[in-house]
């Protein structure tokens, strides 16, 4: 199988704990993509028109896009507990996992905001409301933290994506002040091996 991924991309790294949660290493090969949301890759349309990672190429030709996709197939791939399998765990891991990449949604909308987009079409206003929508799930986040727990399923780990995220695109956005909890959860997080092994780093 081959991986469109980038090490900057928080939902590629989500793509690639699991897979070393299932180990799965050995079975991907990874192509490195600067993908870019206006000036799309040729050879990445090849497999995803959209142009976006991360994109996955199984071994039959068949193409998995969005990562929410690609982790359930790695799942099942990997035979894994990734993903709970049914009842109220299953469908509360996939609710933290939502809200986590609408949270990274808006992160991203701000970062193309200030780096995409020419400087004279800028709008301060849009910035302020993607933020605002981060405020409001970190919120949610601060009240649940005390009931999150410390193992990895793609609920936690898509918190743990978003959290990590926050502090690498914006770090002077402190999120921590005033949300202790939350941000002790997250330290114990950092510290699972496949975490820890697929931090975010700048293009080069």
């Amino acid at each position: 199988m081959q991986l469109f991924d980038s090490t900057s991309s928080p939902f590629v790294r989500k793509v690639n704990i699991v897979i070393r949660e299932l180990g799965l290493e050995a079975r991907i090969e990874r192509l490195a993509q600067d993908a870019h949301p206006v000036r799309r890759d040729a050879h990445l349309m090849r497999f995803n028109p959209l142009g976006q990672v991360p994109t996955l190429v199984l071994d039959d030709g068949c193409v998995l896009c969005d990562s929410r996709v690609i982790c359930e197939y790695l799942d099942q791939l990997g035979e894994g507990r990734i993903f709970p399998r049914e009842g109220p765990a299953r469908w509360g891991a996939l609710a933290w996992q939502s809200l986590a990449d609408g949270l990274l949604d808006a992160a991203i909308l701000m970062r193309y905001e200030a780096n995409a987009r020419p400087p004279q079409y800028r709008w301060e206003g849009w910035e302020a409301a993607q933020w605002a929508k981060v405020e409001s799930v970190l919120q949610s986040l601060a009240r649940a933290a005390p009931s999150l727990g410390d193992r990895l399923n793609i609920g936690t780990l898509s918190i743990a994506c978003a959290l990590g995220y926050l502090d690498f695109r914006f770090p002077e956005r402190a999120w921590r002040p005033q949300r202790s909890a939350l941000a002790d959860w997250f330290g114990r997080m950092s510290m699972h091996p496949s975490i820890e092994a697929t931090l975010p780093r700048p293009r080069t």
